[in-house]
């Protein structure tokens, strides 16, 4: 099997990995997360997807590298990570009562082949009212700062969600099901070889 790069230090990206029985190891990427004025969150997510596995990649010889960018996205407006307590309030604060979208894009760079697999997921996620004083318990637990749109929906977040249309594991930060098709195209079979039925 290829060498596994994990072109993240997400504990979530990671733990998810891990559950899918995954032999990897993790390369922090260097490249930065902003997204240009009025780019578009799908074409943006893909865009830093692409620059975290390529950053990595371009220090090895061979293998896979996987990176993923995940960005929520709400009636329009694009919520990344929280700049700090009183940013996570104003993006939980949106959420309140509505729906929103999670999209994550997945890149996976074959370093000896240069051959580069782009793919992104979309998760409607529904949030119930959230009162004030739920939004700052929630933000004291410190689970808010380091996730984009100040929440993570493994987390205590998930008394917030009534429901979602779509893939969870994608919303967690990393799709599974995309991840494992876009595997098999590089040769990589988590389940092994399947009988023809």
């Amino acid at each position: 099997m290829k060498r596994i790069v994990l072109a993240s230090q997400s504990p979530r990206r990671r733990m998810l990995m891990e559950m899918l029985g995954l032999d990897f190891v993790s390369i922090p990427a260097a490249a930065e997360e902003s997204f240009f004025p009025n780019e578009q969150a799908q074409t943006g997510a893909e865009r830093i997807a692409r620059q975290k596995a390529l950053s990595v990649a371009q220090d090895l010889s061979e293998g896979l590298v996987i990176a993923a960018d995940t960005v929520v996205c709400c009636e329009g407006e694009i919520m990344g990570k929280p700049l700090d307590e009183e940013d996570a309030f104003k993006k939980l604060s949106r959420l309140s009562g509505k729906a929103h979208q999670v999209i994550t894009a997945i890149c996976i760079v074959d370093v000896g082949q240069q051959k580069i697999e782009l793919e992104s997921e979309l998760t409607t996620v529904y949030f119930k009212n959230i009162t004030p004083a739920e939004i700052r318990a929630y933000i004291a637990t410190g689970q808010a700062l380091d996730k984009a749109g100040a929440y993570g929906i493994q987390g205590l977040a998930s008394v917030f969600v009534e429901k979602i249309d779509g893939c969870y594991f994608n919303v967690v930060g990393l799709p599974l099901s995309r991840l494992y098709n876009a595997l098999k195209k590089q040769g990589v079979d988590l389940l092994g070889d399947q009988p023809d039925e």
